[in-house]
């Protein structure tokens, strides 16, 4: 049974950073890409960031380019979130998702955490 688990949210000021955690049972991260996603209410899933199965190559949305990062270890089949910087806009429910492909879109994901909670405010 494919799991993922997202850890790490919690409330921030602006400025401040964050380290997301989604740990993956069931399957590896060397085997499957591992997408960063976020959603507000009301609004549709967006694409954060993700890591490739094989070569680890990583791929941000444009807006978040310079502020988070993806990561990943292997030995511990688990993939981070890097937020930095972070501003009230990036308040959020985050969730984690492995699939096939390294796409920064939700349809190309299989299995999904049930998220975590980051809010930034002064």
């Amino acid at each position: 049974q494919v799991q993922l688990a997202e850890s790490g949210g919690g409330a921030v000021q602006p400025g401040g950073s964050l380290r997301l955690s989604c740990v993956v049972s069931g399957i590896t991260v060397d085997e499957y890409a591992i997408g960063w996603f976020r959603q507000t209410p009301g609004k549709e899933r967006e694409a954060v960031g993700c890591i490739s199965s094989a070569f680890g190559r990583t791929y941000y949305a444009d807006s978040l380019k310079g502020r988070f990062a993806v990561s990943r270890d292997n030995a511990k089949n688990t993939v981070y979130l890097q937020m930095n910087n972070l501003q009230s806009e990036d308040t959020a429910l985050y969730y984690c998702a492995a699939g096939p492909l390294a796409i920064l879109h939700p349809t190309a994901y299989n299995y999904w955490g049930q998220g975590t909670q980051v809010t930034v405010s002064s």
